[in-house]
């Protein structure tokens, strides 16, 4: 068996990879659960009305936060400063986006992404976790892009048959002989051998 036929092993999975599955489960068992409990209890003509109200306030939030984020890139570009305005559209469109997902955990988290102190939490864990992300990678002596960029190149060069093919893209006409090219003719040794 030659280096090429040799199976490559896939990276480990991160134990938040492996547990995103079962997380997503129970979360929607969570739901449906309190959409029964809810249904039952206030009926559930009432609950249909929620989850409306809840498509139309968290459409309305999106399209908030969107113009709010344009007028601000208007703004910097009328009057360009260092500092970026603090627009916090990345939240509005997150608590837009779950309070239109149908269920109410959904909307309950929604709604701390909206107001100002939990807010303010959800913005300190989120700095937390991007200086943590990017910590480890540089500790790790990898550039992010850099990192992201060979990742790329590594599956433009796998065949489908899952064997990998080492060597580097040369565009066209990027070459010594820049020429028109004719049809390649020389011996090329086989790849099995």
């Amino acid at each position: 068996m030659t280096r090429q036929d040799t199976p490559t092993r896939p990276a480990p999975r991160s134990k938040l990879r492996r547990a995103l599955p079962l997380l997503l489960t129970a979360w929607l068992v969570l739901e449906i659960w309190l959409l029964v409990q809810v249904g039952s209890w206030l009926g559930g003509l009432t609950v249909v009305l929620l989850l409306i109200a809840g498509v139309l306030i968290g459409g309305s939030l999106i399209k908030r936060a969107g113009t709010r984020a344009l007028s601000a890139a208007f703004e910097q570009t009328r009057d360009p400063r260092p500092e970026q305005p603090q627009t916090g559209t990345s939240l509005t469109v997150l608590a837009g986006l779950l309070l239109i997902l149908p269920g109410f955990l959904s909307d309950g988290l929604a709604l701390t992404l909206l107001f100002p102190p939990t807010r303010a939490l959800w913005r300190m864990a989120g700095r937390r976790a991007a200086d943590k992300v990017l910590r480890s990678t540089a500790t790790a002596g990898a550039d992010p892009l850099a990192e992201a960029m060979r990742l790329q190149e590594q599956l433009r060069i796998h065949r489908p048959d899952g064997k990998v093919i080492q060597g580097e893209v040369v565009e066209p006409g990027a070459g010594p002989a820049a020429g028109p090219q004719g049809p390649d003719t020389g011996y090329r040794p086989p790849l099995n051998g």
